[in-house]
């Protein structure tokens, strides 16, 4: 039986070209493997010319690798003889699948990419996003890293994020200063106001533009209420609250102006049995 099989044309009809074939699939994939690596190279350079957020560039780089591998290994297979129209059709479907199954994950997918091209915030900003606050320490594709003020670390879906509102606190070079400041009905109304003014105007951190506000708010239950409105860095925005609101009473002690406190009077009745 082995005597009956011609080996050259065994050679000439299989060998040679399934190993030509294999080796031109080879080559194709290599050489496909290097000019991939060489376009997205080219194509990070110039993404970051053009000063997009480096997690934004990499993610594109991936994305845009994959792709590009994709049609090198189906050019590879396409020489192998491989059907690749097949293979095509049942990668779709079974991308489809994959996506109806991962809606939730998808949906922070879109969001992280959203969130990278337009960039309300980025690295080392404070926002107030998805109910909680924090500095941001990493944006990744389907969630974000913050890091709270107690340095507590909270990982929060980028869906989550981007369906809300995002304040971002660090956003602004400067920030107003919000305090409350209550006297009583039997202070000094004006003298009370030049003192918050003169404290005001004697802090260095104080900016002088815009001018800070100093008026009377509210004439409440207890107490005459003034706000004092000052600007400040935003590097110096809770020192300036802090150490404002305890000089407030340690100067009103001096210059004896009263500060209420909430108070109730009672009233006792005596009845006769």
């Amino acid at each position: 039986m082995l005597e009956d099989i011609n080996v050259s044309e065994l050679v000439e009809t299989y060998l040679i070209p399934w190993g030509l074939n294999i080796l031109f699939a080879i080559i194709i994939y290599i050489v496909g493997k290097i000019i991939v690596g060489i376009l997205v190279n080219l194509f990070g350079k110039v993404m970051a010319r053009s000063k997009y957020d480096d997690m934004l560039v990499d993610f594109l780089k991936s994305i845009l690798a994959a792709i590009l591998m994709l049609f090198v290994i189906v050019a590879s297979l396409d020489r192998l003889g491989v059907d690749t129209t097949s293979l095509v059709a049942i990668l779709g479907a079974a991308g489809l699948a994959i996506g109806l199954s991962l809606q939730g994950s998808l949906q922070n997918f879109a969001a992280g990419v959203m969130l990278l091209v337009f960039r309300p915030f980025t690295r080392g900003n404070f926002i107030e996003a998805a109910g909680t606050a924090g500095v941001v320490k990493d944006i990744t594709i389907f969630t974000t890293v913050m890091t709270t003020p107690d340095n507590k670390e909270i990982i929060v879906p980028n869906g989550a994020i981007y369906s809300g509102n995002i304040v971002n606190v660090s956003a602004k070079e400067t920030r107003r200063v919000d305090m409350v400041v209550g006297i009583g009905y039997d202070a000094d109304l004006k003298r009370a106001k030049e003192v918050l003014l003169e404290m005001v105007n004697a802090d260095e951190r104080i900016l002088k533009d815009p001018a800070p506000t100093v008026a009377v708010s509210e004439l409440a239950d207890s107490s005459v209420n003034f706000v004092v409105r000052p600007w400040v860095a935003a590097a110096d925005y809770w020192a300036v609250k802090f150490d404002f609101t305890e000089a407030v009473k340690l100067r009103f002690d001096q210059e004896g102006i009263s500060i209420p406190f909430p108070q109730m009077d009672v009233h006792l009745h005596k009845t006769e049995e």
